[in-house]
């Protein structure tokens, strides 16, 4: 008989268990989940990442759908190719100022909030540059001022909506009655002539026969572009907007990233005062009225998610200029700006209900009813 004592793990009485495997991170596990699914995407026509391409296209074809519209209704007009390039930039100008908006709000929306305020805060900062104490620091003093009254009252929108817990429709709604009242309060309800030359010309200087105005559109779309899709700052954005727990859990500091993304719509802004103020060569309390809704329809135009975690710069871009082609359209055969708005709301209509279509919902529901035929 053997001394040997045995193991036990060998005895009936005492099964062997299995190993434990260490905790799960929940970081790890969305960033796996996120590779697998990039990993499984056929191409780029089929899966997620075509999406963007897609909207784009059908946004371009609705721009040629529009010239086609302009070609036939006034073929006079666009018979002639100096008024079609002269036409082209008005467009480009006049979308100029609200595409840098938009620009702003597109973060703010893809970062699962909304500014409601951006109009009210482009004509606060408008109106404290020309004031006769800051003209008197001349260009450079004025467009600092608008830069930085921008940046701040956004701030001040981040800190209500991260840190008050406020809803950001509550919050950005409140700085919008508050920010056109000190506007008012600041002006004494007048119109604030520029004496600056430089602001003034912004406008009226061309650079190669092309508006400064849309070179600075063009920089701002490009900077907008490139901080979306090519910096940390982009990637947290999305996360923050699609799943702002798992954006936690990952490590983002989603409060402070809350509170940039409207310091950075201030900033759109503060840029897009100066350039309303050149225009106009003056600012008051009531500039950039409903700039809010062309802003925000632009961005839904363009494909962004009004509940967050999806959008493009180029796509709202794209909106911006529909919108301006429309008013252009409707201003060259002199119909009403009434027809203009109605045509405008069933745009926005139509791009929240193709946003809310699935493709697959409506195969699984093909499929449900051959199934149903079958039977």
């Amino acid at each position: 008989m053997s001394d040997a004592t045995p193991s036990p793990t060998a005895t009936p009485e005492r099964p062997q268990l299995p190993a434990q495997s260490p905790p799960v991170d929940p970081a790890e596990t969305a960033a796996a989940g996120d590779k697998a699914a990039s990993t499984g995407r056929l191409s780029w026509w089929q899966g997620d990442g075509g999406d963007g391409a897609k909207r784009n296209l059908g946004l371009i074809g609705v721009l040629a759908a529009l010239i086609v519209v302009g070609v036939v209704t006034k073929p006079d007009l666009y018979g002639d190719p100096n008024w079609v390039w002269n036409n082209v930039l008005a467009i480009l100008q006049l979308a100029s100022v609200v595409g840098v908006v938009t620009v702003g709000m597109t973060f703010v929306i893809i970062g699962g909030g909304i500014d409601l305020s951006v109009g009210a805060i482009v004509a606060l900062a408008g109106v404290w540059c020309t004031t006769v104490a800051t003209q008197s620091y001349g260009a450079g003093g004025m467009i600092f001022t608008a830069i930085v009254v921008g940046i701040c009252v956004g701030l001040v929108n981040g800190v209500l909506i991260s840190y008050g817990r406020l809803v950001p429709f509550i919050a950005t709604l409140a700085m919008l009655v508050a920010a056109r009242g000190l506007a008012a309060s600041i002006s004494n309800k007048q119109t604030q002539v520029s004496s600056s030359t430089f602001i003034n010309d912004i406008a009226a200087r061309k650079v190669l026969g092309i508006p400064i105005l849309v070179y600075i559109l063009g920089a701002v779309v490009l900077a907008g572009w490139i901080l979306l899709n090519r910096t940390t700052f982009g990637r947290r954005t999305i996360a923050v907007g699609g799943n702002p727990e798992a954006a936690r859990l990952a490590g983002i500091n989603v409060r402070r990233h809350t509170m940039l993304l409207y310091a950075l719509s201030g900033l759109c802004c503060g840029i897009a005062a100066i350039m309303l103020t050149s225009q106009a060569t003056s600012a008051q309390a009531a500039m950039a009225n409903l700039y809010e809704l062309d802003a925000i329809a632009a961005a839904i135009i363009g494909g962004t998610l009004l509940s967050g975690g999806r959008g493009t710069i180029v796509g709202s871009l794209l909106g911006v200029i529909i919108f301006a082609t429309i008013t252009n359209l409707f201003a060259i055969n002199g119909l009403s700006i009434e027809a203009q708005n109605m045509v405008k709301g069933g745009i926005i209509v139509a791009a929240v209900l193709v946003q809310q279509f699935q493709f697959k919902s409506f195969t699984r529901f093909l499929a449900r009813n051959r199934v149903t035929t079958a039977t």
